[in-house]
């Protein structure tokens, strides 16, 4: 299973992940996020980490503009587009992207079937409040192209590991603060994602 941290804010942390086995690390360019991260924050990160590294910019109400902007400034692989983005604005990005879908109810979770997405649950701020979607919803539901993300823990991933997702993404279940890892709690979820 496929593993992104994010809510990365430093480079210590990143390289916490990367040297751990994590296969993409995420920066939050969304201002109203507790683990917000400047462009110039993200860039002289970006710069310092290893190669086959996926470093993803997760963007919140933003233009195309705004997002192959930043993208490039910062060095970064692939736009997460956490919002309810029309196909015009994704037709103009000039980087790979992947879509979140924020769902509220079963049927949410056959959105885009046919790509890989990110599945969140639906909270008004744009993720960050540790919610968890029900997993009897993913009962039946072709997961190999589904990254799941929401309120995700070491705990949880026994339950989650039986649905075949292609990856988690995880942020305030390896955290010791806002925007700072734990070492201990990072170290242990990559290792018992891997096996």
């Amino acid at each position: 299973m496929r593993v992104k941290i994010c809510g990365i804010t430093n480079y210590e942390d990143a390289m916490l992940c990367v040297k751990h086995g994590a296969d993409a690390v995420g920066f939050i360019f969304y201002p109203k996020s507790p683990r917000f991260i400047s462009v110039n924050n993200a860039k002289n990160i970006s710069l310092k980490l290893p190669p086959l590294i996926t470093k993803t910019g997760v963007f919140v109400n933003e233009s195309a503009q705004i997002i192959n902007a930043v993208c490039k400034e910062a060095k970064i692989d692939l736009a997460q587009i956490h919002f309810d983005a029309d196909d015009d604005l994704l037709s103009k990005l000039e980087i790979p992207f992947i879509r979140v879908v924020r769902v509220k109810e079963r049927e949410d979770v056959h959105k885009f079937a046919s790509t890989y997405r990110i599945v969140d649950t639906f909270v008004q701020n744009y993720g960050g409040e540790g919610k968890s979607v029900d997993l009897s919803w993913f009962d039946g539901v072709d997961c190999s192209k589904i990254i799941l993300a929401g309120g995700i823990n070491i705990n949880a991933l026994e339950k989650i590991k039986r649905f075949g997702f292609y990856g988690v993404d995880v942020n305030s279940g390896v955290e010791l603060s806002y925007g700072k890892k734990d070492i201990q709690k990072t170290i242990d979820f990559i290792r018992s994602a891997k096996s």
